[in-house]
């Protein structure tokens, strides 16, 4: 099981539904200002903002590096891959990339998918982001946490030093016989600073956005234009 399909085992336990839909009005809200056809989502999770996006009218196609969250998609009758983004096929009027996306990208790699996103939109293309600020690392994800139901139990230690914020999961998942299984693994995000986002060979930086979704000014919006 690789780390993001920890994450997706875990996702219900961490209690970051109402975040999450935050995300998607606020997504939502920023694509209503283009005339946007088709939708490129990365690390597109359960699908939950593919079936906004259709439910307006838009063509929709999700990848996630989980193959858990891809086999939910799919099973829900959406078009989605494991893959990564650069071996996408097609062009699309906009891309998104949700919740952190970003983060999970140390630099070499932000601006390999980068030169990847700008590939896969047609001209004047959008793609929208969003980021952790460094506030949004150190005093709103740094700390412990623990969660638990009938059948599991899910502890998060996460600790931010030298750009780098180190997330442990540690889940316990009850079986029949009741005995408990330990799943565990460690997660890494990186802290983006602005100038990356300046000087980028194939996207322009149009628009940023701080703003609050756990706490003040804990992400910031990132919309590029294809130059």
């Amino acid at each position: 099981m690789t780390n993001l399909d920890l994450y997706a085992k875990a996702e219900h336990l961490l209690g970051i539904e109402e975040a999450t839909e935050a995300l998607y009005d606020l997504y939502r809200s920023e694509l209503d200002d283009y005339k946007v056809k088709t939708l490129l989502d990365v690390g597109c999770g359960r699908g939950g903002f593919m079936h906004r996006m259709i439910s307006d009218g838009v063509a929709c196609k999700g990848v996630d590096l989980s193959s858990i969250m891809v086999e939910e998609c799919r099973a829900q009758g959406l078009d989605a891959e494991c893959i990564d983004v650069s071996q996408v096929q097609g062009k699309y009027d906009a891309v998104v990339a949700i919740f952190d996306v970003l983060n999970f990208l140390n630099n070499e790699e932000l601006i390999s998918f980068l030169e990847s996103i700008a590939q896969k939109l047609n001209d004047e293309g959008i793609f929208i982001a969003d980021i952790n600020t460094l506030y949004g690392f150190s005093d709103v994800a740094d700390g412990t946490m623990s969660s638990e139901n009938e059948k599991e139990f899910l502890s998060v230690d996460a600790v931010y030093e030298n750009e780098q914020l180190h997330t442990k999961f540690t889940l316990f998942e009850k079986d029949e016989d009741g005995r408990y299984k330990r799943y565990q693994d460690t997660i890494v995000q990186y802290l983006h600073k602005m100038k990356t986002f300046q000087k980028l060979s194939g996207l322009k930086l149009i628009d940023k956005q701080t703003f609050s979704l756990y706490d003040t000014e804990d992400k910031t919006l990132l919309i590029f234009k294809k130059k």
